[in-house]
């Protein structure tokens, strides 16, 4: 089953909560806090991995979770960490954030990663918050929670010639005859129902991949036929190989199929019709065809385009078919390196300004918002009275307090913080 695009949730590990605990040896009846800090949360990471080449096992297991974290212990000993979850995907899998609907990523390279969600950090044992004025603190920092995301994954095959037609134009045997690749074929329409993809061998040093987009009909971007399911696998594609049934060209319109196939690539995005493009004439063989075959290279080369007469089933014009398109990609390859030859002026780094906190009022509730706050509040043990006490000489120092006041808070109104609620009380 060929699934290109899924819905996951994934959620990192949590940290491990700090310990507390004091020196308890023989001849040092009153030890110090020794509580050692929790691990850290695994982290989610997804990587490209060029040998794999479907969504299918997160379609299967859409809820992704990392590993949570150990806890402190006494003598200091620090929890152990969670272990990462690695979540390997095809290259060409683009990762977008569906709260923010903005694109984390676009794995085109083997081994290529990028971390989705982070792990949360350790809570600090009661060993961090000795001081001078705290001898023997009896509290410490829950870990923190990881973080949590709902991705939407979308794979765009990448190849360097992608191959077009309408249904039954040969290109799964065009496929098949060019490499390895055993795409399934039938003398009915839309037999292929995914894209295939296969290795084309030029020589001892060079090789090309060719992928057969399952046939497209008029109408096809607004949903006829396969409709516009399979359209996006062609934008990485470097050139466009229009496979063409010779026996069902008329001469009065020679360039129908070419046109009609052209506008659904336009209508769906402007881009692929700019893409470099070259014509397959398929079933050259056939007497009908050879007849009209000199009226077919006089129409294409009228609009600038290159043909290639060939037969798919008995391998006919093939050689020249690879050398044509391996040739175009080496102008191509060509023109890419001379493009980043050139050296663009280097842009200034913009700071943006971040607020520590936001406060909005709502009725007689003040709502604060903020990464850094809202992560102290999911470290605290609000069960734990010395706790709640270093919470609030943190927020103080944070400037929350002034901050409330400056908004027109008053004794006894209310303060959430995430899900906990407070009475505001300046004293």
């Amino acid at each position: 089953m060929f699934v290109d695009k899924v819905k996951i949730e994934v959620r990192a590990g949590r940290g491990g909560n700090g310990a507390v605990s004091f020196r308890r040896e023989k001849f040092i009846p009153k030890g110090g806090p020794n509580g050692g800090d929790g691990g850290k949360g695994g982290d989610i990471i997804i990587e490209a991995d060029d040998k794999i080449g479907t969504l299918i096992d997160l379609y299967n297991q859409p809820h992704q979770r990392a590993k949570n974290a150990e806890s402190g212990q006494g003598s200091n000993k620090k929890g152990k960490n969670g272990d990462d979850l690695i979540i390997k995907v095809p290259l060409g899998t683009v990762i977008e954030d569906m709260d923010s609907s903005t694109i984390l990523g676009d794995l085109t390279e083997n081994g290529q990663r990028i971390i989705v969600v982070r792990g949360g950090q350790g809570g600090k044992g009661n060993f961090r918050f000795k001081s001078s004025v705290r001898r023997s603190p009896r509290f410490a920092q829950k870990g923190e929670p990881g973080e949590e995301k709902k991705l939407g994954l979308s794979l765009k095959i990448i190849a360097d010639v992608g191959l077009v037609g309408y249904p039954n134009a040969g290109k799964s045997t065009l496929l098949s005859r060019i490499s390895a690749a055993k795409p399934k074929i039938a003398d009915y329409p839309f037999t292929t129902l995914s894209p295939n993809l296969g290795v084309v061998i030029v020589d001892e040093t060079k090789s090309f991949i060719a992928a057969d987009i399952p046939g497209l009909i008029e109408g096809a971007h607004l949903g006829t036929g396969l409709g516009d399911k399979f359209l996006k696998h062609i934008e990485r594609t470097k050139i466009i190989l229009h496979v063409i049934d010779g026996s069902i060209i008329k001469k009065e319109d020679t360039l129908h199929s070419f046109r009609a196939i052209n506008k659904e690539l336009n209508n769906f995005s402007e881009k692929l019709t700019k893409k470099p493009q070259t014509i397959a004439i398929n079933k050259c063989d056939l007497a009908s065809v050879k007849e009209n075959m000199s009226c077919l290279k006089d129409a294409f080369h009228k609009e600038g385009y290159q043909i290639f007469p060939i037969s798919a089933l008995n391998g006919e014009g093939l050689n020249k078919l690879i050398y044509g398109l391996s040739s175009l990609l080496d102008e191509l390859k060509l023109k890419e390196k001379e493009a980043i030859a050139k050296v663009l002026p280097k842009k200034e780094r913009v700071y943006k300004f971040t607020p520590r906190f936001i406060i909005n009022k709502e009725e007689d509730i003040y709502e604060v918002t903020g990464a850094e706050i809202e992560r102290i509040v999911a470290m605290t043990n609000f069960n734990n009275e010395e706790a709640v006490d270093y919470f609030q000489k943190i927020i103080k120092k944070m400037g929350l307090e002034k901050a409330l006041i400056k908004k027109g808070i008053k004794e006894g109104n209310q303060v959430k913080i995430k899900e906990i609620v407070f009475t505001f009380s300046s004293k």
